[in-house]
């Protein structure tokens, strides 16, 4: 089996396919080359940073989340800068998002529900205590790991730019609108605390209805339905599960209910056994103040090729769904992103996905063997944006993966399919895969 060919290295990461992208940030897997421990680095841009001047309260942040070391919370390992970046080196979570459990198997038992939920509650206990609060609690922003137990990450990281003011109160509106408090939406001001248990009331009752408590297409109805607390619990909810709910979700951020008198709730006390761990009192923060300096002496290298990304065995295999590779490539199984393969060369691939995607309305943007595709009409949650990259699987075989990256899941899976008939002659279908489509 042949190395993995490196396209990037940071300092001594090696730096392959992007697992996750934001406003702010791109997040991408990682590979440290002295310990071979695989990683995830959040990478943002300096100017960005310095621009919208986030340098302070970014410092202050990442000088908080490496104090914070709790079973449930994705690590922080380290920072490094570059002349234009900022990198941060994060503990990389291997059991996908808890969102995607519930898009393949609906809502969940009580009893699983209940330990995920037992779980995030005691994450944000120890957090909050530390003065650090998420803001963009949700599903997708909640990992599982190879034991299948909660990691949350981005706590502390993810509304980089919010700002407090003389009040003591929080005034940015933030987050994705059906996880967000009443009074986040209203501008008076909110506690990050309070604001943060709304949502974890919002992810309970979609771990156990399968759906969402507040949703309409209209963004005024639904804030008007968030702002007025109305939702109904479907019938298979217990009373003790829908008690606690409608005591979370109380639009009046004063008399909603708090964590302690969570941690003493008879539904949530079932079977809860809260982690046993070690704090760390101190640790070095030396790589936090250097990452701004503007010495080359505080800089990390950075190292390209420009050449597709190559990708081992147990590469490919952890990208799929199981040992059938099969399984990688079937269409009935993507829900944000999806792949195929190709025996063309990987510049004929690019080609031809931008031949294709033009007529289809969006706006290309190629770098190297990565292409940004911008829908220029917007759609139900603004402008679709996708992603796609071209890995070399063998001299002569690519993976291409297609991921949605921002915009609407069912609008993806619509230009998904259009994208598809146009790269017939492109994607590789083996023998099976005809006699499967007879």
């Amino acid at each position: 089996m042949n190395r993995t060919k490196i396209k990037h290295r940071v300092g001594k990461y090696e730096v392959g396919r992007t697992i996750g992208e934001g406003t702010f940030a791109k997040v991408k897997f990682a590979r440290n080359s002295e310990t071979g421990e695989s990683v995830a680095i959040k990478i943002l841009d300096k100017d960005k940073v310095l621009k919208h001047k986030m340098a302070e309260q970014i410092k202050r942040e990442i000088a908080t989340m490496k104090l914070i070391r709790h079973p449930h919370v994705v690590q922080l390992y380290e920072v490094m800068g570059s002349k234009t970046k900022i990198f941060i080196v994060l503990e990389f979570i291997t059991g996908g998002e808890l969102f995607d459990k519930i898009v393949n198997h609906g809502r969940m038992r009580e009893e699983e529900a209940r330990k995920y939920f037992q779980q995030l509650i005691n994450t944000v206990d120890y957090c909050h205590s530390r003065g650090v609060y998420h803001r963009d609690l949700k599903p997708e922003n909640l990992l599982l790991d190879a034991s299948g137990d909660l990691k949350v990450s981005d706590f502390g990281l993810s509304a980089l730019s919010q700002q407090v003011r003389d009040d003591g109160l929080l005034h940015t509106t933030c987050g994705t609108p059906n996880y967000v408090a009443p009074e986040v939406l209203n501008d008076q001001g909110y506690d990050g605390a309070t604001a943060d248990l709304w949502s974890c009331g919002v992810i309970l009752f979609v771990l156990l209805a399968g759906y969402l408590p507040f949703d309409d297409s209209n963004l005024m109805n639904l804030y008007n339905k968030i702002s007025a607390a109305k939702f109904t619990c479907p019938p298979w909810i217990s009373f003790g599960a829908m008690k606690l709910i409608t005591r979370i979700l109380d639009p009046n951020p004063t008399t909603r209910i708090t964590v302690p008198e969570i941690l003493e709730d008879e539904w949530f006390k079932k079977d809860y056994r809260p982690p046993v761990f070690d704090e760390i009192e101190d640790a070095n923060l030396d790589d936090v103040e250097a990452v701004f300096r503007d010495s080359e002496e505080y800089h990390v290298t950075e190292k390209r090729e420009e050449k597709p990304t190559s990708m081992n065995a147990f590469e490919l295999i952890s990208m799929s769904q199981g040992l059938n590779l099969g399984n990688l490539f079937d269409e009935q199984g993507f829900k944000r992103e999806t792949r195929f393969t190709s025996k063309c060369p990987a510049n004929e691939i690019i080609s031809k996905i931008e031949e294709a995607a033009k007529p289809l309305g969006f706006d290309v943007h190629k770098k190297n063997y990565k292409m940004r595709l911008q829908n220029l009409k917007a759609g139900r949650k603004g402008n679709l944006n996708v992603s796609t990259e071209v890995f070399q699987v063998a001299p002569s075989l690519h993976m291409v993966e297609v991921r949605k990256a921002k915009g609407d899941t069912l609008e993806f899976h619509k230009f998904y399919k259009n994208l598809s008939t146009c790269l017939d002659k492109v994607v590789w279908t083996t023998e099976q895969d005809m006699e499967e489509k007879k």
